[in-house]
């Protein structure tokens, strides 16, 4: 007498959609960890380093918080399953995500144009702060606007493309990185280039992701 062995049965669509927060708040763990210490830096006194944000610090206070709130809840806003399952939860985080992540944008763009330029930074790398804060800001303006007139697909697409922005810093650590390890703290164009492929590379997954779903939706 032969026994086969009973095939794994794959998981639950569930159980695999949690991979996408779980990989999202990895990757914004990055950037949370550089808020907190510079927070943690702030508390400590005015020191050179910190001058241009110890001098007036509501804009870092509030990009620090609002920033991290909306990638918190951003990952779990992207999960397929709690969507459906969770609706009324869904739509009320999304109440709180929307003005933390329009407050986080519009402060890092206050501070690109009035904080102190850093050491490494130059004025292309501001430039691209401005583009990119705007596209977040208008993106989360624009997801608002198509979920009240109950345009779903766009408010997706929007969305999408907001947080893709807003996860910028975890990439950018990911793309210079190795550049850091090599050749030492990037800066002036070398930075802005490696910064701006970030941004960049989230957009491309971001669409890449959404118009994959739809047409998986449309099959």
């Amino acid at each position: 007498m032969t026994t086969t062995a009973a095939r794994p049965t794959a998981p639950p669509r569930a159980r695999r959609d949690w991979g996408i927060p779980a990989s999202l708040l990895l990757l914004a763990a990055i950037p949370s960890a550089s808020g907190v210490a510079r927070l943690v830096d702030l508390s400590g006194g005015r020191t050179e380093e910190n001058a241009r944000f110890f001098d007036l610090p509501l804009p870092i206070l509030v990009h620090i918080l609002g920033a991290t709130t909306y990638l918190v809840l951003g990952a779990f806003q992207l999960m397929p399953s709690l969507r459906r399952t969770r609706p009324r939860w869904h739509r009320w985080s999304g109440r709180v995500l929307v003005p933390a992540g329009v407050a986080g944008g519009l402060s890092g763009m206050w501070m690109a144009v009035w904080s102190d330029l850093p050491a490494y930074d130059n004025e292309a790398l501001m430039w691209l702060r401005l583009l990119f804060g705007s596209v977040m800001v208008g993106g989360l303006v624009l997801g608002l606007l198509a979920i009240r007139r109950r345009d779903v697909s766009t408010h997706q697409r929007w969305m999408a493309r907001a947080y893709a922005v807003a996860q910028g810093a975890g990439t950018q650590a990911l793309v210079l990185g190795p550049v850091v390890v090599v050749a030492g703290q990037p800066s002036g164009n070398l930075k802005a280039l490696g910064m701006g492929a970030a941004w960049v590379i989230n957009l491309v997954v971001a669409e890449w992701l959404v118009r994959r779903s739809e047409a998986g939706r449309r099959g």
